[in-house]
């Protein structure tokens, strides 16, 4: 892992500063830090800090980004971004998970960010095709974190499959969501209606530092 020749990046949630450092250099795109990670954590941090609505207005988030005693799971978490940044907000039973290539990457920023998490994250090899693996994860999840992980047309059926097995019945996917390739593009919003119920977030609803034009944010809620 070459981390002194790429670029850090620094995200704040709330207090706590996390430093991430990258791997522009890897074959594995997992060992860089992808927009869509930052677009989650800042908006739920807009929705869950104390100023989240004023004037007696309601908070529309206030059940869906309610963290407490819920238990998480990150899917292609790479360098680890959105993970930490929900940890930070509350939801402290997660774990993040990735493909073998990329946990070294992940482990090397975990244990940097160790001083500001106050402990080490947990984290899972899982590949999204092996049954053994996500039972081991011991499912269902209250929450299914993924973020930039639509980009290979033969990984989408795989992916939903995978969040189907993972989240509750009561649930919810948080998918940060950027078009990387037509093809599987076109593949998973065929197949994700099948699956789930998809509510997309309105743009003025993101954090407005971090509100990308190229970027959307999307709640999945399991089909029964």
């Amino acid at each position: 892992m070459k981390f002194t020749k790429s670029p850090a990046i620094d995200l704040t949630v709330r207090d706590a500063h996390l430093s991430i450092q990258q791997d522009n250099a890897s074959m594995h795109v997992g060992t860089s830090v992808w927009p869509c990670s930052l677009v989650v954590v800042k908006f739920a941090e807009r929705w869950t800090s104390p100023a989240a609505v004023s004037d007696g207005a309601v908070n529309p988030y206030a059940d869906l980004l309610d963290f407490r005693n819920k238990r998480g799971i990150e899917l292609g978490t790479g360098c680890g971004v959105a993970g930490m940044g929900l940890y930070v907000l509350g939801l402290n039973d997660v774990v993040l998970t990735d493909i073998a290539p990329v946990m070294p990457a992940l482990k090397h920023n975990l244990k940097r960010n160790k001083p500001v998490l106050g402990r080490m994250l947990k984290m899972a090899q899982l590949y999204w095709t092996n049954v053994d693996q996500i039972n081991a994860l011991n499912p269902p999840f209250d929450f299914v974190i993924a973020t930039d992980v639509v980009y290979i047309e033969e990984t989408v059926g795989p992916l939903l499959d995978a969040m189907e097995a993972l989240v509750s019945e009561n649930g919810v996917v948080l998918l940060g969501y950027q078009l990387r390739s037509p093809e599987a593009d076109r593949l998973f919003w065929e197949m994700c209606p099948t699956k789930f119920n998809v509510e997309k977030v309105p743009h003025e609803h993101l954090h407005s530092e971090y509100a990308y034009e190229e970027a959307d944010v999307y709640v999945l809620r399991k089909k029964l």
